[in-house]
């Protein structure tokens, strides 16, 4: 018998988990999924990055401005400096790149994961997989498992069973179906936007757009940009795919260092015989993908050059594909929880993680969020329990 179940074995789950069970209660964590931590694992194919290290408003302000006050208390009580303690504490050194973005030294999610498993179950916590949650039978959690249907009664549930987005890795959003009064309609978040692209762009498929600032809903951001067959992706559109995605035009400055007036006084030097791409070389030293954005983007070009090159105007016909998304916004409502993250309408079950409706940009962010809620959660699961 087990006192609780965690369901869903990403970051938030496993947080919740090891929570519990050093409280000294008996937890099984149930996954869907053959394996766990799938989403986890992809996020650290191009480098881990689990959590920013920058002032205290400047992090939270990432979140949003309206900040959930449940969100905030667990960010408040395991922001970057507890997460990384949290990784070193599992035998992982990590280091902070120049942006203050935080990444293990091996970069790879895999061996933290490993040594994470480990300290679970040296610490008891049972985990199934294979187990797929079909909602309530009554009292008890019905799971669909490979030995047929399981029905359990735990005192405590942590639900952590993620967003809507990257389905083959387990995050299907098909848990809202039990909880349709308590979670708001599912949206893409940190998500790359379909652009109709000319053949003039074919060459620069996959080409970073590098060291420019990008506007939109009256955000800045300074990055870059990837140039793909089906549009626009990237760091530097993911910090602002909520504005576009609520309907914000995107302007890009590509020369964020230059003042327009020293922009302009370039261009204004004669060029002879120079084509204008080679002027935008030679005085701007601007690369090809520049070059061919602002060819795209630009025309008719206007006298006034400098203008358009310091807010160029990128026209997309709206997000990709909610599943193609990294994260999503939507999902259990923070009206329909306690401070402590437990159903007002289910006492004895807490939500956590990607679940949640809340959203914040890549960067560490994300998993430095379900990290936070799945430890708050946790706690209080265990307190209830043990209450």
């Amino acid at each position: 018998m087990t006192d609780a179940v965690v369901i869903g074995a990403g970051p938030a789950g496993l947080m919740a988990a090891e929570q519990l069970a050093k409280a000294g209660v008996s937890v099984t964590v149930a996954d869907a999924m053959p394996s766990v931590g799938r989403k986890f694992l992809m996020a650290g194919k191009s480098g881990l990055n689990i959590t920013k290290v920058e002032p205290s408003a400047a992090f939270l302000a990432a979140y949003g401005k309206e900040l959930p006050a449940a969100l905030a208390h667990a960010l408040d009580d395991f922001g970057p400096d507890q997460v990384i303690a949290w990784a070193e504490g599992l035998g992982q050194t990590v280091f902070t790149g120049s942006t203050g973005r935080v990444f293990p030294t091996v970069m790879k999610a895999s061996p933290l994961l490993r040594a994470w498993l480990a300290r679970l179950q040296e610490r008891g916590v049972r985990i199934e997989t294979r187990w797929r949650w079909e909602g309530w039978q009554g009292d008890a959690l019905r799971f669909e498992t490979p030995g047929g249907t399981v029905a359990i009664a735990p005192k405590a549930t942590v639900l952590a069973t993620g967003g809507a987005s990257w389905a083959r890795l387990g995050s299907n959003g098909a848990w809202a179906a039990h909880l349709q009064d308590q979670a708001a309609p599912f949206a893409p978040a940190n998500m790359g936007f379909v652009v109709d692209w000319s053949p003039h762009m074919a060459p620069h498929f996959g080409t970073p757009v590098k060291s420019v600032a990008l506007t939109a809903g009256g955000q800045k951001t300074r990055g870059e940009f990837i140039i793909s067959a089906r549009g626009i992706e990237g760091g530097g559109i993911y910090m602002l795919s909520k504005a576009m995605r609520d309907g914000a035009p995107l302007t890009v400055d590509l020369l964020p260092d230059w003042p327009e007036d020293k922009v302009r006084a370039a261009l204004q030097k004669p060029r002879g015989k120079t084509s204008l791409s080679n002027q935008l070389r030679k005085v701007l030293r601007f690369s090809p993908v520049q070059t061919a954005l602002l060819m795209e983007c630009g025309r008719p070009l206007p006298g006034d050059l400098a203008a358009v090159i310091k807010a160029l105007p990128i026209a997309h016909q709206g997000p990709r594909p909610m599943d193609e998304a990294i994260s999503t916004a939507g999902g259990v409502r923070f009206d329909a929880l306690n401070n402590d993250l437990m159903l007002q309408s289910h006492p004895g079950v807490f939500c956590a993680g990607e679940m949640l409706d809340w959203e914040a940009p890549t960067g560490g962010y994300l998993i430095t969020g379900c990290l936070a809620t799945g430890r708050i959660a946790g706690l209080a699961a265990a307190t209830y329990c043990l209450g």
